[in-house]
């Protein structure tokens, strides 16, 4: 085996001795078996010369290329090995993570050479600065392992030739063992088309917490492109409030197709939140909150935040409402843990609650949400149903956009 990082920057030189330059890159073709099919030489000029590795006549430590070289250039499917597979990232299926890659292992049959896998480990770097070697017997020396860890080609394709990212090739299930996030963020990385094709080998409740981790752009992109049938199933299972700021930036012809196929329920919800949204605080408010029955004990209450609440993004209010489900009352998080587990809520309750509504404006808001040193405003509409609540993150963001 032979390593990239071993034998980039050896000289290249002719057969009857005249020096060409120094070994800059290979370049090779994108396929089951990577086969190399170019040099690329830097000579005295810092110019690159790209030249077929059939001129390529033997390596004794230094590259010797036939006298009467041709130079050439990167043709269709060929991808450069430092370009654009060294330092990119990969997802790893075995470890279930995104890793990097930090050299390249090459196998030589007869005249020809093949990529056989890349280099996922610390001693990959290393090796680069020369100082493998010295890591291996400091390793052994404490009887830790002192080889480096690889992926096999045969777990790796290209997947995008004009930036050369790769991944492996993956099954529905080993895809779906890397956290949402983490495939989120890989998939920014490549390009649109890219992040599409691997959300479509995925299930729709997978896809749904991808796409709700990946950014607007790409977010829209995705719903835009899927049919509308796909996109209303995803949207179907995604946070309301981000399923609206989707659809909102889709044409009104685009939004309207999805959101008439979802169920009955989900699609009134939608459209409630997309005519709140033409308000002020409407836009700004979340329907991230959680509200009790006055008769509910503490004990009620925990059990129903641990069952509505694992994917809020912050939770700093219980409010406490009437059998017209009308805003009674409002108990902070550490209020209500400080009580009886038994002991209803109504009897600590704070029975002022300070509320606003969607017309009220912004300016009012953020004065009562700073006057009364509040987390969060409950909007309530004419009945006293709440139909939402402001935090004051989103408040600080419409400062700091109001100032600039």
């Amino acid at each position: 085996m032979l390593y990239f990082s071993e034998i980039r920057g050896k000289k290249v030189s002719t057969e009857d001795g005249i020096q060409v330059g120094r070994l800059d890159d290979f370049i090779f073709l994108s396929s089951d078996k990577p086969r190399v099919t170019k040099l690329v030489i830097r000579d005295a000029k810092n110019e690159a010369l790209v030249v077929p590795i059939d001129f390529l006549k033997k390596t004794n430590g230094n590259f010797i290329i036939a006298k009467n070289y041709l130079i050439t250039e990167l043709q269709e499917n060929e991808l450069y090995v430092l370009k654009n597979l060294l330092d990119k990232q990969i997802i790893d299926i075995k470890g279930n993570k995104i890793v990097r890659v930090n050299d390249i292992v090459f196998q030589r049959e007869e005249t020809n050479w093949y990529i056989v896998g890349v280099d996922i480990d610390l001693l990959g770097i290393l090796r680069w600065l020369g100082l493998s070697e010295l890591a291996v017997k400091f390793l052994r020396l404490f009887g830790l392992p002192g080889s480096s860890r690889f992926l096999s080609w045969s777990d790796i394709q290209p997947v995008e030739l004009s930036r050369g990212q790769v991944k492996l090739k993956m099954e529905e299930t080993k895809l779906e063992r890397l956290r949402p996030e983490d495939l989120a963020d890989h998939l920014e990385k490549t390009n649109m088309i890219n992040t599409r094709r691997v959300l479509r080998l995925v299930d729709e409740n997978f896809a749904a917490q991808v796409i709700s981790d990946l950014n607007i752009n790409y977010q829209v992109d995705i719903i835009r492109h899927f049919k509308p049938e796909k996109s209303a199933s995803i949207i179907s299972l995604m946070d309301p409030n981000e399923a609206v700021d989707i659809l909102l930036s889709l044409s009104k012809r685009r939004w309207e197709s999805i959101i008439n196929l979802l169920p009955e329920k989900k699609r009134l919800q939608l459209l409630n939140l997309i005519d709140l949204s033409k308000t002020p605080i409407g836009s700004l408010m979340t329907t991230e909150f959680i509200s009790v029955p006055s008769s509910f004990t503490v004990r009620e209450t925990i059990d129903k935040i641990k069952k509505e609440t694992a994917d809020y993004n912050f939770l700093d209010y219980v409010y406490v409402v009437n059998e017209k489900n009308q805003l009674v009352g409002v108990s902070n998080l550490h209020e209500l843990m400080l009580q009886n587990l038994d002991e209803q809520v109504y009897k600590f309750m704070t029975q002022n609650v300070i509320t606003i509504y969607l017309t009220t404006p912004e300016e009012i808001a953020i004065k009562k949400i700073l006057k009364y040193e509040l987390q969060a405003l409950p909007i309530i509409n004419e009945k006293k149903n709440i139909l939402g609540v402001l935090g004051f993150d989103v408040l600080s963001d419409f400062i700091s956009k109001k100032i600039k």
